[in-house]
């Protein structure tokens, strides 16, 4: 069902992009009665809103993404793993399941799955962090929900 969608960040979006929401918010509000109005406050044309207003959606707090799958392979060093999760919960993420391997060749794959409800950077951030731990050898975001 989700596959004909993209996560994407509205920085490198053009800015009408958020005008239709900001319009679509102000109609759902009562704040403007007129789609004339809504989008003369926001600053786009009527055609802009009506040709993407059934396309673009703001999640909301409720439905938005907060689950986060991440693979991980680890060297098979001691503390590394310990290192790593008290890393995740400095930023505030909830360790909902670990699962890892035994290792082999001295190193274990290890699949984290996260509550991103209340972290206090963005998850770009938290791979950075965890891609230059020690004993981190690779990291790979393998789904968000």
């Amino acid at each position: 069902m989700l596959k004909n969608y993209l996560i994407i960040d509205k920085k490198i979006l053009p800015d009408y992009y958020e005008k239709v929401v900001e319009t679509r918010n102000l109609l759902e509000s009562g704040k403007v009665k007129e789609v004339s109005e809504a989008v003369k406050i926001v600053g786009i044309s009527r055609s802009t809103y009506y040709k993407y207003k059934d396309y673009i959606y703001e999640p909301s707090q409720e439905a938005a993404g907060q689950k986060v799958v991440l693979f991980m392979i680890l060297s098979h060093d001691k503390g590394v793993l310990s290192q790593m999760l008290n890393l995740i919960s400095s930023f505030n993420a909830n360790i909902l399941t670990i699962t890892q391997s035994l290792p082999i060749s001295q190193k274990a794959s290890v699949t984290i799955t996260l509550d991103i409800n209340d972290i206090i950077v963005s998850i770009g951030e938290i791979l950075k962090a965890l891609e230059k731990s020690r004993g981190v050898e690779s990291v790979k975001l393998i789904a968000i929900e």
